[in-house]
């Protein structure tokens, strides 16, 4: 059965229509506004194999924090709505990923509720234009949206670009992991047989 999801979302701060398929191949055409986030954006399906569409026009006259919450939310709902009741699926992600001299773990659960620990420093207010605080806030609304636990530590860094790069690509393994089919276990991953974030 495919898993795949398209999301249209329309605020007065942005307009989004993001699709996903969990069991691509890492395509991606995204067209964000903001150079930096596509980039990331691009990384995050190439490194999960997920096939990846985004189209957002956002507010950029104010920032960019509209834009990469949402595209973050749409994300984490279309990824909940490609899980369903998350059957048969690993739950846990886990990866290490170096980055020249960064280095960044990120652990992940879609137990079906939301938290999100970034221990994640940026030595620069941006990356170019891009303002670094925003990695963090589009991390929380994805897990936020999509029910699951987040968990990113910066081990080490001093480039604000590969940290970041760092980080969205071992999300990317985790949740390539996580979203797995798990051949030993069919049913709902969790002793109390379900999995919602109520």
């Amino acid at each position: 059965m495919p898993r795949t999801a398209t999301i249209e979302r329309n605020t007065a701060e942005t307009k989004i229509l993001l699709t996903v398929d969990l069991d691509g191949s890492g395509n991606a055409s995204v067209v964000t506004g903001l150079g930096f986030f596509d980039h990331m954006l691009t990384l995050l399906a190439g490194h999960s194999l997920f096939d990846l569409t985004i189209r957002c026009d956002g507010d950029l006259h104010v920032d960019g924090h509209h834009t990469v919450e949402d595209v973050g939310r749409g994300l984490g709902t279309a990824i909940k709505d490609c899980l369903g009741d998350r059957r048969g699926i690993r739950r846990y992600g886990h990866a290490i990923i170096p980055m020249d001299e960064s280095l960044a773990t990120v652990a992940v659960d879609l137990g079906g509720r939301s938290a999100c620990i970034f221990a994640v420093d940026f030595p620069v207010p941006t990356i170019g234009t891009f303002d670094a605080q925003l990695v963090e806030v589009f991390w929380e609304s994805v897990a936020a949206t999509l029910g699951a636990n987040f968990h990113a530590v910066l081990h080490h860094g001093k480039n604000g670009h590969h940290i970041a790069e760092a980080v969205f690509k071992a999300a990317a393994r985790a949740l390539r992991m996580a979203v797995e089919p798990d051949p030993r276990q069919p049913g709902i991953p969790s002793t109390k047989g379900t999995l919602t974030s109520s």
